[in-house]
């Protein structure tokens, strides 16, 4: 990622129980992934090291889904059922925000690369 400046971003579930924030550049760099999970819900993820993250509310309105290798951790609103954010089994040291969960204001833009997450082990050398 480019040396861009960083803007503190808000979000959160549909219901308002999760809240979260966010450094990231105003013009965003989104995957789009094609596998199962991601198709279905339209996930576009926004991957940051954790230190840029900030869960402001909600830790325990926060359900936990995993499967497959079981590395992913999908956490979701217990009430309203949103993926707001998750750690990803391609950067399990960082947190995939999903940008559509984010307050449109300080969004610029959004750079979307497909990902082939239907093929994640060939593709995966492919992510940053």
């Amino acid at each position: 990622m480019s040396e861009a400046r960083l803007v503190t971003h808000r979000g959160g579930c549909h219901c308002g129980a999760v809240a979260f924030e966010v450094d990231a550049p105003a013009q965003l760099d989104v995957y789009e992934c094609n596998c199962s999970i991601c198709s279905m819900t339209g996930y576009l993820h926004l991957i940051v090291p954790q230190s840029r993250f900030r869960l402001v509310a909600g830790e325990g309105a926060l359900a936990e889904y995993r499967f497959g290798t079981g590395v992913a951790r999908h956490r979701f609103c217990r009430h309203c059922g949103i993926k707001s954010f998750y750690v990803p089994r391609s950067h399990p040291d960082q947190i995939s925000v999903h940008a559509r969960c984010l307050d449109p204001a300080t969004i610029a833009g959004m750079q979307v690369t497909p990902f082939d997450g239907r093929n994640w082990e060939s593709a995966r050398a492919r992510l940053d």
